[in-house]
């Protein structure tokens, strides 16, 4: 029949009889080896247990603290926001102010007096309106003017020239007309285009238009080099 043992708290079963003093030696060398096997094992477990424990606290010690995010099914949308400020149409707007353009100005006595009343600011060779003639600059854009009020027509030549500029645009064909249909037949719009344009310092120079291309009423206008 097997002994029922108590060894330190446990209950161990063998299926030994203890006859002898050496029988009862050989039963508390086993309970004494199965004990160390039990606390081995405990010990194992334990720190199994510390290492799985340190795993779920790794994130957390990485990121720090997290917060669950609330789970619904509704979006919050914000309200509207302020509008866009347009601050390239501000700047627009200022450079038209600056740009404005005065009809006061006698630009009769700058123009050279040849035939196609050209133009050359001073430190500008009398060769650079000679090219422009011949045309060996390739006319890049162009405006025309043609049947626009006076007031129209010079707001939308300083903002030509101005972009143009600013795009690095050289050499551009302006269409003032020949002046047919004003009262008179006589060319109001071309004399005052002659004038804005000197007052624009883009400007370095133009001349008339060869027939082709206008003839008298249009003008190539040659403008400085972007900065």
């Amino acid at each position: 029949m097997g002994q029922l043992l108590v060894w330190f708290g446990i209950r161990w079963e063998f299926s030994v009889k203890i006859n002898t003093l050496q029988d009862l030696k050989q039963v508390q060398k086993k309970l004494a080896e199965a004990h160390a096997k039990t606390q081995e094992q405990a010990f194992q477990r334990a720190e199994l247990e510390k290492q799985r424990e340190a795993e779920r606290h790794l994130f957390v010690r990485a990121v720090g603290m997290v917060k669950r995010l609330p789970v619904h099914d509704q979006v919050r949308l914000e309200g509207p926001g302020p509008a866009p400020i347009a601050h390239q149409r501000q700047k627009d707007d200022a450079a038209v102010l600056r740009d404005c353009l005065s009809d006061e100005f006698d630009a009769s006595t700058l123009l050279d007096t040849d035939e196609a009343l050209s133009f050359r600011r001073p430190g500008i060779g009398s060769d650079v309106t000679h090219k422009l003639r011949k045309g060996d600059w390739s006319i890049q854009r162009e405006i025309d003017l043609h049947g626009l009020r006076s007031e129209q027509a010079r707001v939308a030549l300083a903002e030509f020239i101005r972009i143009a500029h600013r795009q690095g645009l050289r050499c551009l064909r302006v269409v003032h007309g020949k002046g047919l249909g004003s009262p008179g037949k006589s060319p109001i719009l071309k004399s005052k285009v002659h004038s804005w344009l000197i007052q624009k310092n883009q400007v370095m120079a133009f001349v008339q238009a060869k027939p082709a291309e206008g003839g008298a009423g249009a003008l190539v206008v040659l403008l400085k080099p972007a900065n």
